[in-house]
């Protein structure tokens, strides 16, 4: 049979509605719809109405649901195919068992389907208000800070380091990016008591970019291998200008990092911890998505110090760009001799610095006797690797932590690859060094220095809650960054690989 012959029949069993496509329904089918509707889904659903509270109703209301739902999800669901929503019930005042829904057949789902889209559109949505596309990685992870800020995890659950967390009482959240429908989910987050009195009060009071960004993160919650935005990836940064960049860089960044990149603007004096050195670091080698946040988004969104500000607003796009642009030509990192002499203590040389001449000449034998002494036992480093510190002090409930995972391969392996790779906002090696020596790319730029995790003298008398309390909430007056983001396991592992460092 010819392709001509073929078609020719296949539009004719369209036309008879002998073939059943997803999408199309015949004038026959619609009736068929409401029908379905009326005999059954009415019963505990509202097709139309005004929003009221839950504790009024039977089950969600279905008033707005041609705009509610993707409409591959919406098939799976009446066909049986998807998990309840409401894991102890729609009305868990009444009964705290979810109700078993009934399930139609394919035909009848997409029928239902074209009648939600034909008859309940929500005039309020904006179709296209809300650009999944341009979500970036670090928007997603500040919605998921936003999300548990604003206590949404009391009532819904999601999907974290493999695991379901957050209170069961509400809707499930877990599948979210596969279940609604972008604009929708936006429009009922700027206030959802607008669709369902009694909820959502407190995300509500947030801001539209934190909206925006919960909302970006929900759309993530179930979707395999997200494709994340980036945003250096922009024609902003197709036209970045070197020397464009170098006039913004003595016009604003020189007021902290100096017009040379040396740390010694006119502002460092007075910061803590110290601006970075920029001539120190090799910003050809670091990666972009940390060099895009750490400018574009300011400290905080890398971990960092607050003093190091937001720049998106005041430099847009292009001048982030630019900026970028400058660095990576200009500072191409310090001299091995430079960053050797950089890694050495502030607080020793400054001590040395004031140190009389006669006390110096005293202290000297002194410190190389206790060098020999504790180098003797063979093996381990001397104390002379302690780096001098002012670091707070962990809370009693932290101090008395102990890691509760075993140092087996496995964990270490996992450890490594944070260590190493994927710790976010950054890896520790860009400060500490593959070795954990403190060398990293970073380490040169940063005042004081970064831990040398092979210092065993010194590793050995920080107890396990401590470090995971530096880990999880950083370390002022130093460049140790937060990563209040990490799950404890992670901060568990990334604590038994630093210790396997020490030697």
């Amino acid at each position: 049979m010819n392709i001509r012959k073929r078609m020719a029949i296949g539009s004719a069993l369209i036309a008879l509605g002998w073939l059943s496509l997803p999408g199309f329904s015949s004038a026959s089918d619609q009736v068929a719809a409401k029908k379905i509707l009326q005999q059954n889904c009415v019963q505990c659903h509202r097709l139309e109405g005004k929003p009221d509270s839950r504790f009024n109703l039977k089950a969600p209301d279905l008033i707005w649901a041609g705009s509610k739902y993707q409409r591959p999800w919406l098939i799976r669901w009446l066909t049986g195919k998807e998990a309840p929503l409401y894991s102890k019930g729609y009305r868990w005042d009444l009964n705290q068992t979810p109700a078993k829904h009934p399930v139609v057949s394919e035909s009848e789902a997409n029928a239902l389907a074209d009648y939600f889209a034909a008859h309940n559109k929500d005039a309020r949505v904006t179709v296209g208000a809300f650009d999944v596309t341009k979500l970036s990685r670090y928007e997603a992870d500040f919605g998921a800070m936003a999300y548990k800020a604003h206590a949404c995890l009391g009532c819904h659950t999601i999907e974290e380091d493999g695991k379901l967390i957050g209170g069961p009482q509400s809707t499930a959240l877990h599948e979210s990016g596969k279940r609604y429908d972008k604009d929708w989910l936006y429009r009922f987050a700027l206030n959802p008591q607008d669709f369902v009195p009694h909820s959502g009060e407190f995300l509500a009071d947030a801001t539209d970019p934190q909206v925006r960004a919960v909302i970006g993160y929900l759309m993530t919650q179930g979707v395999k291998d997200f494709q994340y935005y980036e945003p250096w990836t922009s024609a902003e940064f197709d036209k970045a200008s070197v020397s464009r960049g170098k006039v913004l860089y003595k016009e604003y960044c020189s007021q902290c990092h100096g017009l040379t990149g040396k740390g010694d603007g006119p502002a460092a004096s007075g910061l803590e911890p110290k601006p970075a050195i920029h001539a120190n670091i090799p910003f050809d080698q670091l990666p972009m998505e940390y060099l895009y946040n750490v400018i574009n988004h300011g400290g905080p969104a890398v971990g960092k110090s607050s003093n190091m500000p937001y720049w998106n607003l005041t430099l847009g796009q292009q001048g982030v760009a630019d900026v970028i642009a400058y660095l990576k030509a200009t500072f191409k990192g310090a001299p091995e001799s430079t960053a050797a002499t950089s890694a050495a203590s502030p607080a020793a040389a400054a001590a040395a610095s004031v140190l009389p001449a006669k006390a110096a000449a005293i202290a000297a034998p002194i410190a190389a006797v206790a060098a020999a002494i504790s180098s003797s036992g063979g093996g381990g480093q001397s104390d002379a690797c302690i780096q001098p510190r002012k670091t707070v002090r962990a809370p009693d409930s932290f101090m008395a932590m102990k890691n509760p995972l075993p140092a087996s391969a496995e964990v270490l392996q996992a450890g490594k690859e944070l260590f190493q790779k994927t710790a976010k906002p950054a890896a520790c090696a860009m400060c500490h060094g593959d070795k954990g020596d403190g060398k990293g790319m970073m380490g040169a730029a940063l005042v004081p220095p970064p831990r040398n995790f092979t210092c065993n003298a010194m590793m050995k008398d920080i107890p396990d809650g401590q470090l995971f309390w530096i880990i999880k909430k950083g370390s002022p007056g130093t460049g140790m960054m937060s990563f209040s983001g990490l799950s404890d396991d992670k901060v568990w592992q990334l604590i038994h690989y630093i210790r396997s460092l020490a030697r």
